[in-house]
């Protein structure tokens, strides 16, 4: 029974940090689009960049713990560790200045984080 709990418990963190990691990914859109708009956008979004990119490493720690520990499937470590490899490239895109690429990654990224979210 016990190991039950600390499985619902390793889910329920991992189902946090894929949720932090979607509304995160959600305001670098609103902040992106501040960035065309007011003079701190480029701050926001920066700022939003290095957020996200945590919240994709969260999400990567979430899943090898609810793996590992639990015995649980490989499945979200690799999710996790493929949407932190598109989160690195998002990021370098973002610093070179490659719209035509950046933005319909962070729509692309958008929707893997909402269907993995929907998935758990």
């Amino acid at each position: 029974m016990t190991t039950q709990a600390t499985a619902q418990h390793r889910f329920s963190f991992l189902r946090i940090a894929i949720t932090l990691q979607t509304l995160t990914i959600f305001l670098q859109a609103v902040s992106a689009g501040l960035l065309l708009t007011a003079s701190y956008g480029e701050t926001l979004h920066s700022v939003g960049a290095r957020v996200m990119y945590g919240a994709s490493m969260l999400y990567v720690i979430a899943a090898v713990l609810a793996w590992r520990p639990g015995g649980g499937s490989p499945r979200p470590v690799w999710h996790a560790s493929g949407f932190l490899v598109l989160a690195s490239v998002q990021v370098v895109v973002g610093i070179a200045h490659i719209p035509s690429v950046h933005l319909p990654l962070g729509v692309l990224m958008f929707g893997l984080s909402v269907l993995a979210l929907a998935r758990r």
